[in-house]
């Protein structure tokens, strides 16, 4: 399969590593990766998505791309999503997101409508206004961050399903790899924010998928979701916990993929 990585100088003033992967004649899919993570927490869901011309970056602040002082709010994170799709010439993708990828994701279907043909939100929240638990700690981080500081707040999201160590030691890294003022910059910026469905509409077709032991977003919150988005779908993994993606990458390339084919 064709794979390669570009590094893209976008219009927002930063470079960005970008996986590109995929028949170049498929339909582009864009994935937007959560808060704290890299491009390779699409690692083991990649290679499930064969159908499809797959971006995936690193975005602002974390993994292998520019690491600015700012630029962190969530109007600015989504104009750097648009800026991606540029840089790589696609007019109109798909876009998965993960976790806060996902939030970036209906900001961008709000901002740039006509740059998305259609939403795939894995475990993403409604609002992100209110102060996380472990708001504090980040408020308190300094340089450089601490490993065993990563691994206690990964302990926050508890695992239900078997995910490989190889992924799970990867993501800290990817922690460990951002300065405090991107883990800073990125909390408060998306918490700042107004919630995009409260600040505008979104009219692409979307898949929400949550799961149903998410202790950090309430089925309450996903439902609301959807009824903000019209003719969305709410899919509810049982025994699943917040970090869908990590646990059950198959069942959301299949899930991805089917609903994607479907609004082709």
């Amino acid at each position: 399969m064709d794979s390669e990585v570009r590094n893209l100088r976008l219009r927002t003033g930063i470079t960005v590593p970008c996986l590109v992967q995929g028949d170049a004649a498929a339909k582009p899919l864009l994935l937007l990766h959560a808060w704290a993570e890299s491009r390779r927490s699409f690692d083991r869901l990649i290679p499930l998505l064969a159908g499809f011309r797959v971006y995936a970056p690193d975005l602002r602040g974390q993994g292998d791309a520019d690491k600015p002082e700012d630029g962190y709010s969530l109007a600015e994170q989504a104009e750097d999503a648009t800026a991606i799709l540029e840089a790589l010439d696609v007019p109109k993708a798909f876009v998965l997101g993960s976790s806060s990828g996902g939030y970036v994701a209906q900001q961008l279907a709000v901002i740039y409508p006509e740059r998305v043909a259609a939403l795939v939100l894995v475990g993403c929240p409604l609002s992100l206004q209110d102060r996380l638990t472990f708001s504090d700690e980040v408020d308190a981080l300094t340089d450089p961050v601490d490993e065993d500081w990563v691994r206690d707040l990964l302990s926050w999201f508890p695992l239900l399903h078997a995910v490989p160590a190889w992924y799970t030691e990867d993501r800290v890294r990817d922690g460990v790899r951002m300065p405090a003022r991107a883990w800073k910059g990125m909390l408060d910026g998306l918490r700042a924010d107004t919630p995009p469905t409260e600040a505008g509409n979104i009219h692409a077709p979307t898949l929400i998928l949550w799961g149903a032991d998410d202790g950090l977003l309430p089925r309450s919150d996903q439902e609301v979701l959807a009824s903000r988005i019209a003719g969305s779908i709410l899919k509810v993994y049982p025994g699943v916990a917040h970090v869908v993606l990590w646990e059950c990458p198959d069942q959301v390339a299949e899930d991805t993929a089917a609903f994607l084919s479907s609004v082709a």
